[in-house]
């Protein structure tokens, strides 16, 4: 018999731990998430991170468990009362990146590399360019790092810094002192350091160590070097070694120098414990075969998810409609290759992280005749465009190894055509032969491309394209809406014959809008004259909006979170407008155009005639909502896979983009709802989620799925049914489109065969006989059915 321990999941359920939802927390909702059906629960990071950090990935020790978060004792104890309910954890890894904290003690690999340079032991811990900045000026070429905090130039807030012993001081900011340079004059003392202290806008052009895409706080972590791959993760280890921990989600792998190494290295220390990786696949783009992991966090499976619930004809209908209205013909394509090309030109967010390849590229050149004369501005210039015109994240090319045939055609498609667009396809093919700077290329290009496909599209052109905004969630293609019912299960068939243990979400910590608030967006797709004339007539109630694209932004936000409050809406339209960078940003707020967005927000939700409006077109949409819903949930428990349920989203969850879907979530009360009867459980959308949720989550747990296969429907509104079986015991059913069903007549003369047998719908407990049935006999009750067979 399997050990409980090496079993794969039947279903995880997500929790975001912070201060304000400890450990203990967690350990006194084991008795409501056993009840409701997972096997396992899926923790946030669990090292030691910034002081109050509400999300764990900024870590800044991984030598102990949170004590924020209660410590290992805590972690231990939650173990514990799981395994008593027969439920395992599974952790949140966080392997790409640590902490730049405040203050910079609490991160002490940091702390020794700033005090002692390129001569640190930790030194090899982080990836820094030394070349990049001269060293001190007793050691100009050994280098030094850029440290971009100040809140001004150095030469205005020299005051501010002060020596205490062998620490600089800059408010709450601290750092080592190079021994043996305490006694001499600020100025001088500052230009003996191993670092230097710069104003925080000097970041962008001149940074010299990879960071999280362009987050400066977030120090890259060089984990292909073995000791920094056993001393980051000797904790995690020992806990899998001695049963507490059982599974691992990996983030971010896209950042790491060589991800299959590192899932080797994994999979090898821990005897091949399941673990699933946060890999975002573009169209149909697949995970690399040769990882050794179970599959991706469920961003794939999302989109599959999302698509086969969206009106193709009605989404291109209102994308139409989006651009006539914005007078800007632009589409999702061009919106994402621009985000991308403004990221990495001169001036750019990630131009540093350009201008290191370019480095590279040039030291290259320079080294072999063969590849001589090629301009830094023609190198340049050439990257750019490679970088702009990759078509997914990142080529997974090892130094020393053949290019994979994806590698090789995407960046044959994306390189400009002449020579020096050819050279640099070549170095990032690894096809230039060995070297250290050809190895570094090769792998430091993967990287770079993988932070500008994210900040570029997920994080640029998704908040500047608003025409659908169901369509713009991570790894989400808004330029191809829609997944036809036949796309959806080649590509469940495909999952389940690669890929079986693979991740399925809907929500997440990282997701812009949740599931529902999806659902309820989806349904403009099938009424988009409609919407379109409703959101001009909500801007005309509100009065003038200058920016057309953020109006039907901030409209559907308010329809996907309707009723919301207005820090809520206020918070996310501010961030939106950062991220889109059209009319402000977070490097340079514009304090006169946030002042005015945010009095529009408010001034709409005041309004006496507009709010109203509001309510009532959400409650039009309600009934349609309600079916995309259940149907995304019923296909998130059903379909080959792991469901992995993010905190709360058994119910109706309308949450935004973080950090307004990461506060904690009042499981004591969900608890409650779960022993309400069944006949409690209708005619309310959250009972009715809850009760299909827990429903399919204990068949997962007591019924193995078998193989999956699709099943039609024969009739007049055969479209509007998706169905699939599990084996010959299971069938799931589910309503697609559900406003032009309505528009249609209904499911008039529409009927599915059950194979034979003596069926039950485990929602409902009606029974049914093999044959044809009639789907609005079928879904008389609710838009989905879950069927199993009675031997």
């Amino acid at each position: 018999m399997t050990p409980a321990a090496a079993r794969p999941p039947t279903a995880s359920y997500r929790l975001q731990l912070q201060p304000g939802f400890s450990l203990h927390d967690a350990e006194r909702a084991v008795p409501y998430l056993a009840a409701l059906g997972v096997s396992h629960l899926h923790l946030s990071p669990l090292l030691e991170a910034a002081p109050g950090s509400t999300h764990g990935y900024d870590t800044v020790d991984h030598t102990r468990i949170s004590e924020q978060l209660g410590g290992e004792a805590a972690l231990r104890s939650l173990a514990a009362e799981a395994h008593r309910h027969e439920l395992r954890l599974i952790a949140d890894v966080v392997p790409n990146h640590m902490a730049l904290p405040v203050p910079e003690r609490l991160n002490q690999p940091l702390w020794q590399v700033l005090k002692d340079g390129p001569d640190s032991p930790y030194a090899a811990w982080f990836d820094i360019d030394w070349t990049a900045q001269p060293g001190p000026v007793d050691a100009p070429e050994r280098g030094r790092l850029l440290l971009p905090l100040l809140g001004d130039r150095l030469g205005a807030v020299l005051d501010q810094l002060t020596v205490e012993g062998d620490t600089l001081r800059y408010h709450e900011h601290a750092f080592p002192l190079r021994p043996g340079t305490e006694a001499f004059p600020l100025p001088e003392l500052l230009e003996r350091q191993w670092y230097r202290l710069s104003w925080w806008k000097l970041a962008d052009g001149e940074l010299n160590y990879r960071r999280f895409f362009t987050v400066n706080e977030l120090i890259a972590v060089r984990m292909e070097v073995p000791e920094v791959f056993e001393a980051t993760h000797a904790v995690l280890l020992r806990l899998h070694a001695d049963g507490v921990l059982d599974g691992f989600r990996i983030d971010h792998p896209d950042g790491l120098a060589d991800p299959r190494g590192y899932l080797r290295r994994l999979a090898e220390a821990t005897g091949g414990a399941y673990t699933v990786v946060e890999k975002i696949l573009t169209g149909e783009e697949r995970l690399p075969a040769d990882w050794p992991c179970a599959g991706t966090t469920g961003y794939d499976a999302l989109r599959r998810i999302d698509g086969v619930l969206t009106d193709h004809a009605g989404a291109e209908r209102l994308v139409a409609a989006y651009q006539r209205d914005v007078a800007d013909r632009t589409d999702a394509a061009g919106a994402a290759r621009q985000g991308r090309a403004e990221l990495t030109a001169p001036g750019g967010e990630l131009a540093a992280e350009t201008d290191r390849l370019v480095r590279l590229a040039t030291r290259i050149c320079a080294a072999e005749p063969a590849l001589a004369d090629h301009p830094a501005l023609d190198l340049r210039r050439a990257l750019t465009e490679l970088l702009t015109d990759h078509p997914v994240y990142r080529p997974y090319v090892v130094p020393g190894e053949s290019a994979p045939a994806e590698a090789v055609a995407h960046l044959g498609e994306a390189a400009p055509g002449d020579a020096t667009g050819r050279l640099l396809r070549d170095l990032a093919l690894g096809r230039l032969g060995r070297g250290d700077a050809k190895d570094e290329f090769c792998v430091r290009f993967a990287q770079t491309a993988s932070a500008v496909a994210a900040k570029g599209v997920e994080d640029t052109a998704f908040y500047r394209w608003n025409a659908l905004l169901s369509l713009n969630e991570v790894g989400g293609q808004p330029g191809h809406p829609g997944v036809t019912p036949a796309d959806f299960h080649r590509w469940c068939a495909e999952r389940e014959e690669h890929w079986p243990g693979a991740m399925t979400a809907l929500s997440t910590h990282d997701t812009k809008r949740s599931a529902d608030a999806r659902a309820r967006l989806a349904v403009l797709a099938e009424l988009p004259e409609a919407w379109a004339a409703e959101c001009a007539a909500w801007t005309t109630a509100a009065g003038p909006c200058p920016d057309r694209p953020t109006a039907w932004l901030l409209w559907q936000t308010m329809v996907a979170s309707w009723p919301a409050s207005a820090e809520r809406l206020v918070g996310v339209a501010l961030k939106s407008a950062r991220e889109a960078k059209r009319r402000t940003s977070w490097a340079e707020p514009d304090e006169r155009y946030e002042h005015w967005l945010t009095e529009y927000v408010r001034g709409a939700l005041a309004n006496p005639g507009l709010a109203p409006r509001i309510a009532g077109f959400v409650q039009l949409l309600a009934p349609f909502a309600r079916s995309n819903t259940l149907a995304s949930a019923l296909l998130q428990l059903t379909v080959p896979g792991v469901p992995d349920l993010y905190q709360g989203s058994e119910e109706p969850l309308y949450t935004l983009v973080d950090p307004d879907n990461r506060a904690p979530v009042d499981l004591g009360a969900l608890a409650v709802r779960l022993t309400d009867s069944p006949a409690d459980r209708s005619d309310d959308l959250a009972r009715e989620k809850l009760h299909l949720t827990t429903t399919a989550l204990h068949l997962r747990r007591t019924h193995p799925f078998g193989p999956y296969r699709p099943i039609t429907a024969t009739g007049p509104s055969a479209d509007h049914l998706l169905a699939l079986g599990r084996g010959e015991k299971l069938i799931a059913a589910a309503t697609r489109l559900p406003y032009g069903l309505h528009r249609a007549g209904g499911w008039r003369d529409t009927v599915l065969e059950l194979p034979p047998g003596r069926w039950t719908d485990q929602l409902t407990e009606r029974h049914f006989l093999a044959g044809p049935v009639e789907v609005s006999y079928l879904l008389g009750r609710y838009p989905v059915a879950l069927l199993t067979e009675v031997s």
